[in-house]
């Protein structure tokens, strides 16, 4: 009698929207990119669910993986990408944004560091 997988599925590849609509737009898409990474993080997070892993098991995996610091970067490069867009780098409005926006990159990678 042959054993069957306990497994609800098995995922092969995962084609984003940013794949199927490649070659279509002359710019990266945030519309299409933005979905792709969160849908990978609901994966993950449903990985988690269903696995047996301890808490603690889990925390290391996921910054060993430098989770925090790849969401951090997308922060960093808003930030940068704010500035970088600035006629006049004095200016007070422009300046918070890009301040804020560094603040939360700071913030993820602190709440990684007290897990």
């Amino acid at each position: 009698m042959e054993q069957q997988s306990k497994a609800l599925a098995r995922i092969s590849s995962v084609e984003t929207s940013a794949e199927q609509t490649a070659g279509t737009s002359g710019s990266e898409d945030l519309a299409v990119l933005a979905p792709a990474a969160a849908a990978a993080l609901n994966l993950l997070a449903d990985a988690v669910r269903r696995g047996g892993a301890d808490h603690d098991d889990i925390v290391q995996a996921l910054k060993a993986a430098r989770v925090h610091e790849a969401f951090a970067s997308v922060f960093d490069a808003a930030s940068e990408r704010v500035m970088d867009a600035v006629d006049d780098p004095y200016d007070f409005d422009e300046r918070l944004h890009a301040d804020n926006l560094a603040g939360a990159a700071g913030d993820v990678r602190r709440a990684f560091h007290w897990l």
